[in-house]
This record gives C-alpha cells, sequence and structure tokens, in this order.
C-alpha cells in the first residue's frame, strides 16, 4: 500500500491529507475555499488518487495561507506515500482540454524540485480564492514533493476551465509517473539514485 497521512499544525492553518496512490479517484475534500476543493477533487478522480483533505485557515484575512499550506502537506503526503521511489515510471505528461482552455502538465519525481508555470492568462479571481495562489500551489507541492512540475497553458477564455484543464491533467500526468513499472528494479536513473 502506498499511502500516506501527513498533518501541518500553525498559527494559520490546520491540515490533514490522507492520500493513496494506488486509488480509485475517491476523494473527501473541505478546505473551507469552494474552489480550491472543486479543484483537489478533480485532481483525485483524475488520477485515480484516494484523497481526503480536512483544513482550516485563516481564510477570513486571505486564502494565501490555507492554499500554501494544502500545497505543502500533499507534496508532503506524495514523497512519503512515494516511499524511496524504486520501481516507479518516474515521468508523467498529459494535455488535457477543458472546453476553450488546453494545458499540458509535464512531472519528473526526480527529488529535484522545481517549478515552470506558464501561464499569461490566469490572473483575476475565482469564488474567493486568487487566481495567483494556483501558482503557490503548485510550487508548495513541486517543493515538498522532489518534484520537477512543467505547466503550459496553452490558450484558454475561461478562468474556470484553465486552471480546471491544469488540476486535471496534474492527476493525469502524476499518476504516470507515480505508477510501477515491474521493468524498473531500483529507481529510474542512470546514477543509481534520485
Amino acid at each position: 500500500m502506498r499511502n500516506a497521512e501527513v498533518e501541518r499544525r500553525t498559527k494559520e492553518t490546520q491540515i490533514r491529507i490522507k492520500l493513496e496512490l494506488d486509488g480509485r479517484g475517491t476523494y473527501d475534500v473541505s478546505t473551507g475555499i469552494g474552489f480550491l476543493d472543486h479543484m483537489l477533487a478533480l485532481f483525485s478522480v483524475h488520477g485515480f488518487f484516494d484523497l481526503s483533505v480536512i483544513a482550516k485557515g485563516d481564510i477570513n484575512v486571505d486564502c494565501h495561507h490555507t492554499v500554501e499550506d494544502v500545497g505543502l502537506v500533499l507534496g508532503d503526503a506524495l514523497s512519503s506515500a512515494l516511499g524511496d521511489r524504486k520501481g516507479i515510471s518516474r515521468y508523467g505528461h498529459a494535455v488535457t482540454p477543458m472546453d476553450d482552455a488546453l494545458s499540458s502538465v509535464t512531472i519528473d519525481l526526480s527529488n529535484r524540485p522545481y517549478l515552470v508555470l506558464n501561464a499569461p492568462l490566469i490572473s483575476g479571481q475565482q469564488d474567493t480564492m486568487g487566481i495567483y495562489l494556483v501558482k503557490e500551489f503548485f510550487r508548495a507541492v513541486s517543493n515538498r514533493a522532489g518534484m520537477n512540475l512543467h505547466i503550459n497553458v496553452r490558450y484558454g477564455e475561461n478562468l474556470h476551465h484553465i486552471v480546471e484543464s491544469v488540476f486535471k491533467g496534474f492527476g493525469r500526468a502524476l499518476d504516470q509517473a507515480t505508477a510501477l513499472d515491474s521493468r524498473i528494479t531500483g529507481v529510474r536513473s542512470s546514477k543509481g539514485a534520485l
């Protein structure tokens, strides 16, 4: 079973995440931010990850702390569930449409975190969550999960659809990258280590 349960408590947020990599796409998500809940549900369903997220944060101040900290805890849970990363495919890529929007997400679970997010169209507000927080979320996930993550929004008009295509693509690409491959006996690296 490749799963993890991680909790984080600060003066700003209290977050608990349970993650099963080899799941069916079931989810129970409650962050107090409706748009983030919706995006995490899409990530779970399209990545076949079983996901439970319970988060309470100072959203009366701003959604930033909650969104970023959920990303941190999700990244920690991913890293923990992956363990030594032996046998995983390591790489994943998905191009995902959502009505008017199209995005690509490419992942390398290399233990070398790096985020590239090319989304000049992402600005404005969706629900109570500023769209700029999408970048903060993915930066937190990639840093804590040891993930090289490239997100490219190719085009789109509707902000909701743009972000939805990204989160669906993130789930799909991560499903590929975390998949076990019987041909890989150690880690997938010519160095013998990630």
